[in-house]
């Protein structure tokens, strides 16, 4: 069951592969350079969610220069599996296509802002439909290009699965359309693709989806649910400034004091800058170090079975004692008592994995 949507963001791969599409279509980088999450630090590590925002700024200005159905099938060739990490494997290593493209649908989350973009599945007899679903206006050709190219990766990642290029019987698209279309055809396989439909869908025969995988692995499917969980739990979503601050400590080394003028020379700032900007946002350092330095020892006491005299070295303390005082105070318990119980407070999931 997915516990964090992280609405407003993507992941850094499907980020990767927009700026990758730009730059490929010659997209001078000056208009989208300095957007949120597009640092190399945070472009480049996929535990970063980037602002939903960065990723349709991107697409407005490529299509500037580009039809939007090119741009759809310059992502879909682009996309190689292994590309949008565990969710490109919970399709291709499922029982059967069917069960994979169901546990992408639930598991979404780990590639787009389910906010705004949702996929859907459904059976109608002989015919499985597969819905992009996105409120955008059908005149908004940045939302087009993302329709016409989820599409497109569906029926890549489908054909994948079963070893073999599945054709589909129908295409809508929610879009106009374009003066030229043959690359859209050459995309999906089929001249059957409807226009200016409510929702974008790809409709396939159900027995092409229900034939078992030729190298489906029993069991798989449960080990990568159980990743995308954990991709979505230890996300970083870049939001604002904070959200990069927070990065920026998160990746501190917990065996000796994060400090200040460390993570100031990450993000480029003075160290009086850098506290400046934590008062505007209503915080200090001391409770920020404090916050991922408890969620750091929670995480630890509740998936390892390190000794608090371990722990307390991977975490910056003295010694055991004076973890123990620092569990005391966050939890009124001792860290024996923590781990047995197995429970996390808000604050600590909601960050418990930045270390």
């Amino acid at each position: 069951m997915v516990s964090h949507a992280h609405q407003g963001t993507t992941s850094s791969a499907l980020t990767r592969l927009s700026v990758n599409a730009a730059r490929l279509l010659g997209i001078p980088p000056h208009g989208y350079a300095h957007l949120l999450g597009l640092a190399p630090e945070h472009l480049n590590d996929d535990l970063c969610r980037t602002p939903a925002a960065t990723g349709i700024r991107i697409a407005e200005l490529t299509t500037v220069h580009t039809p939007w159905s090119e741009l759809s099938v310059l992502l879909a060739q682009q996309s190689s599996i292994g590309t949008l990490g565990v969710w490109d494997y919970l399709i291709t290593s499922a029982p059967t296509p069917l069960e994979g493209i169901r546990d992408a649908s639930a598991y979404f989350a780990t590639v787009a802002d389910i906010g705004t973009d949702t996929l859907q599945v459904t059976e109608d007899g002989e015919h499985i439909t597969i819905s992009h679903v996105n409120q955008a206006d059908l005149t908004y050709e940045a939302a087009c290009a993302i329709r016409a190219y989820a599409l497109g990766l569906y029926q890549r990642r489908l054909g994948e699965a079963a070893q073999r290029r599945l054709v589909p019987v129908h295409v809508a698209l929610a879009a106009e359309a374009p003066r030229r279309h043959d690359a859209l055809t050459e995309l999906y396989g089929t001249r059957s693709i409807d226009f200016e439909a409510p929702d974008s869908s790809i409709t396939f025969l159900a027995g092409d989806l229900k034939t078992p995988n030729p190298h489906a692995q029993p069991g798989l499917s449960t080990v990568l649910r159980r990743h995308a969980e954990q991709t979505l739990a230890t996300a970083i979503p870049l939001r604002n400034w904070l959200d990069l601050f927070r990065a920026a400590l998160a990746s501190a080394d917990y065996e000796t004091t994060p400090t200040l003028s460390a993570v100031a020379r990450r993000m480029a700032v003075s160290t009086r800058t850098l506290q400046r900007r934590l008062d505007e946002h209503g915080t200090t350092w001391s409770d920020e170090v404090e916050t991922v330095r408890r969620a750091h020892i929670t995480r630890l006491l509740h998936t390892t079975d390190l000794s608090i005299d371990a722990i307390a070295a991977r975490s910056g303390y003295a010694d055991a004692r004076a973890l123990r005082r620092a569990v005391q105070r966050w939890y009124g318990t001792t860290p024996a008592t923590l781990r047995r119980t197995g429970h996390l407070d808000s604050a600590a999931t909601g960050l418990s994995d930045l270390g």
